[in-house]
């Protein structure tokens, strides 16, 4: 069974390191062909300058739900993940290319990653595991729950006179 995981993981390395980059230049090639290169060249900026800015936007998004999911006790666990696939796509986006700049828009639109997050969490191909996140999650709504008379109220006073 592991010998079949990494065999297929070969494969995919495969794939990535050497067949992607001659279809991106092939692709890259037939379009400077057809529209001209400097057309083009401004087409690749153009999709990098876009990529940043929807990077950066949607990072501050998931960014502040992951905080609320926190405030609220929660593991933000789907956050890490979106967080994950936004480093993904920002790395796709900046590489030259139409393809890696396709697949980094399935990884930056939020609905696209949303869809994505939910199929990998399905077929099982990522797990999440809350265990030891400190006073977060599961065992803190356990805790009180279990001790809901024990109740420990932290923070600062001062006397004033």
């Amino acid at each position: 069974m592991q010998e079949k995981r990494v065999c297929v993981s070969m494969r995919i390395l495969f794939v990535v390191f050497i067949l992607a980059p001659i279809l991106e230049m092939w692709l890259l090639i037939e379009v400077g062909s057809a529209i001209g290169a400097l057309p083009t060249i401004a087409c690749v900026v153009l999709t990098a300058m876009a990529g940043a800015a929807l990077l950066r936007q949607q990072g501050v998004s998931t960014l502040l739900r992951a905080r609320q999911r926190m405030d609220h006790g929660e593991v933000p666990a789907r956050e890490m993940l979106e967080g994950m696939l936004l480093a993904i796509g920002g790395v796709l986006l900046l590489t030259p290319g139409f393809i890696t700049d396709a697949l980094g828009l399935v990884f930056l639109l939020r609905p696209l990653r949303g869809a994505l997050i939910d199929a990998l969490l399905r077929r099982g191909l990522v797990q999440v595991n809350t265990a030891g996140f400190g006073s977060y999650g599961a065992g803190r709504s356990a805790q009180r729950e279990d001790s809901a008379s024990n109740v420990t109220i932290e923070g600062e006073y001062r006397k004033e006179e």
